[in-house]
């Protein structure tokens, strides 16, 4: 019982991160059970990853953004725009894909600048001037195609959008050996990651998880990827962008948890002008962020193109809107400073799962707007109430807190306004000291306090 008081008690703790997951496995169930099984059959969750795999991407550079307390209202231009650019390079200009893909990452890469320098070194707010970018980059999309859709794309950036590994096994065995392969391997890397960096946190005494949900939450991420790398082998095995994505989350949640990048980045997030103080090079951080989200916008962009076949004008439209409520979903704070490059994976799967699950229901894409706003105002209230719950806040909140942690409660600092030394501050005017002293020094600190 005390490992399960003690487990229980660290979930309380870490409501906002097991929240996502808990969320992501109930709709997963709700869905299975509404589609009759369609929903995780080996061809859809194929097509979910596909379907889903450039929202994905922008959700990565998204959080970056939103942990620095910014936003980004372009990605979706800024896409739509790089497919324009693909598809003027490859097909009217001939150009090689291998030519066009990194010359298309760079001119994402001076999107990315350009909007970074108006937002760093002048200092006009992230939100006007992606506003002006999304409207900027939409009217350069339409000029470029000049309203008109380019295709085909060569097979071999189709294979970017939409191709898979190869059989190794010659499409003789029931399974594609190569993802099963691919797919044990990872697992088992995430398990001795896992293991290693709980030791870690052991030695140097930090706070750690209890060991029976350790076990638990190990063991179940263990069976979900062993269960996904079986639906993905029993159809064509692994999607070359599911690749790409997995290299690109691993290199990312890295770069946040790990680099001194991703700690400044936390720090401009949390308190701009203790950065500041603490000799952050602010601009130059929010600059980078800025050209590292042209750079996955311009890859997102040339995954979708590749997907469709087809540089079309309406390309990225809306894809802003998806990847700013999968970074939200998945735990990333409003005011900054808070989320997770994993966290926004996840968050992403949710809106993927919802879009995909509603699709095969025959619901219409007014209920599917219904749906999608609810329940990203449910994820951005559910933050907003456990940080109140467990830091103060809404009166709501104050009477959850008390409620289910009067240990908490007990130890709340009183409010500065009604401590004794304030009081008596208020109650007793400060008078002047015949010593000489400064005239009421401390009553008068006492009464600013509070």
């Amino acid at each position: 019982m005390s490992a399960l008081r003690e487990s229980l008690g660290f979930l309380t703790s870490r409501l906002r991160q097991v929240g996502i997951f808990v969320a992501l496995i109930l709709i997963v169930l709700l869905f299975q059970v509404l589609t009759d099984g369609i929903l995780l059959q080996p061809q859809n969750v194929t097509n979910l990853v596909v379907q889903n795999s450039y929202i994905l991407i922008l959700a990565i550079g998204m959080v970056m953004v939103i942990i620095a307390g910014h936003i980004d209202l372009s990605v979706g231009s800024i896409a739509g725009f790089i497919g324009a650019v693909s598809g003027v390079m490859i097909v009217h200009w001939g150009w090689a894909w291998w030519i066009a893909i990194p010359a298309c990452l760079l001119v994402g890469a001076l999107v990315g600048a350009w909007q970074g320098y108006w937002i760093a070194y002048v200092g006009i707010p992230a939100f006007i001037v992606t506003l002006a970018g999304m409207l900027i980059f939409r009217g350069l999309t339409l000029i470029t195609l000049k309203n008109q859709q380019i295709t085909p794309f060569p097979d071999e950036l189709r294979a970017l959008g939409g191709g898979f590994l190869p059989d190794i096994s010659g499409g003789t065995s029931m399974l594609e050996w190569l993802t099963v392969i691919l797919g044990v391997g990872g697992t088992a890397a995430i398990l001795f990651q896992s293991i290693k960096e709980r030791r870690i946190r052991r030695k140097f005494n930090l706070e750690n998880e209890p060991m029976a949900w350790f076990a638990t939450k190990t063991a179940f991420i263990a069976v979900l990827m062993l269960a996904i790398t079986f639906l993905l082998a029993s159809y064509r095995g692994t999607p070359i962008v599911l690749i790409v994505l997995a290299v690109l989350v691993i290199a990312y949640s890295a770069l946040m948890s790990n680099s001194i990048f991703g700690r400044h980045t936390y720090a401009i997030g949390g308190n701009l002008h203790a950065a500041e103080l603490s000799g952050i090079k602010t601009k130059a951080v929010t600059f980078r962020l800025f050209v590292n989200m042209g750079v996955l916008a311009a890859l997102a962009g040339l995954v979708f193109t590749a997907r469709l076949n087809s540089a079309q004008p309406a390309g990225g439209t809306g894809f802003e809107l998806d990847s700013i409520a999968a970074a939200f979903i998945g735990g990333a704070a409003v005011q900054g400073g808070i989320g997770t490059v994993a966290g926004a994976m996840i968050g992403g799967l949710i809106m993927g799962v919802l879009n995909n699950g509603m699709s095969i229901l025959g619901l219409g894409t007014d209920y599917q707007q219904l749906i999608k706003g609810l329940v990203l105002l449910l994820a951005v209230g559910f933050d907003i109430f456990n940080k109140n719950r467990s830091g103060g806040g809404t009166t709501v909140a104050k009477r959850f807190k008390w409620k289910t942690a009067p240990s908490d409660s007990a130890e709340e600092p009183m409010p500065a306004a009604k401590t004794p030394a304030a009081v008596a501050a208020v109650a007793e005017p400060a008078v002047a000291k015949p010593a000489g002293g400064t005239v009421g020094a401390g009553p008068v600190s006492a009464v600013e306090n509070s």
